[in-house]
């Protein structure tokens, strides 16, 4: 947890550059948009909420959102943004059990390597009957092979991807290692068919194709996304 710690402080520094527009604003939008039916008038927890720019959309239609982060450096500026956010670790959360009616994680899980505590984790602070949206890489994507063939990129003047663990599952994988009193409801893909971010700032192909990636993240290539976000119910 130390070496995570320590690998998103150093990305705090410069983590919220340039997600208000091109590729990074399309993909928080289409992650939004996932979790809003499920986050509006509820007490929702994030798993991971870095600098709460997810968050805080959250918090702007939810009855009650609450984020947890291992970085300082990250949980300082979700607090600038004026959330309920707390340093903690996903393996150990610090709430009662079936404290929240949403709970939901992006970008994160895959870098957690004790992914099977985690997920426990996240069922136990659920609600019985409440919901789960849960982002992983995925193995069966364009992203993952563009990133291997590009490498890591660095994250920082002294860091880059290759400093922190990161895994990348099937879709058949994700849903063999949920934990019992998880149901399936449905997946949706983020990332589906973008080669490369900087596609989205060219002129007239930008906007064609996060029309596209809009309407790829449901339907059968959703199982395409770079990003799968696994909607699930807690049943008991």
């Amino acid at each position: 947890m130390q070496t995570n710690r320590e690998y998103y402080d150093e990305f705090s520094e410069r983590y919220d550059k340039g997600r208000d527009r091109g590729y990074h604003a399309l993909i928080d939008e289409i992650e939004f948009s996932i979790i809003e039916p499920y986050a509006r008038g509820q007490k929702v927890l994030e798993l991971g909420c870095g600098t709460g720019l997810i968050l805080e959309k959250v918090a702007a239609i939810a009855e009650r959102a609450q984020g947890i982060d291992i970085s300082p450096g990250m949980l300082a500026r979700a607090r600038a943004r004026g959330l309920d956010v707390q340093e903690g670790d996903l393996l150990q959360l610090p709430f009662e059990s079936e404290s929240f009616d949403l709970v939901y994680s992006l970008k994160v899980l895959a870098h957690i390597e004790e992914i099977d505590r985690a997920l426990e984790e996240a069922r136990r602070v659920t609600k019985i009957g409440g919901t789960l949206a849960l982002e992983f890489y995925n193995r069966e994507s364009l992203r993952y092979v563009v990133k291997r063939l590009a490498g890591p990129r660095p994250i920082s003047a002294a860091k880059d991807e290759a400093d922190i663990s990161t895994r990348w599952d099937r879709l058949d994988e994700l849903r063999a290692r949920l934990p019992g009193g998880l149901s399936l409801l449905r997946w949706r893909g983020v990332r589906v068919i973008t080669p490369a971010a900087f596609a989205h700032d060219l002129p007239l192909i930008g906007p064609l194709l996060g029309d596209l990636e809009r309407r790829l993240s449901a339907g059968p290539f959703a199982r395409f996304g770079g990003f799968l976000i696994l909607l699930l119910r807690r049943e008991y």
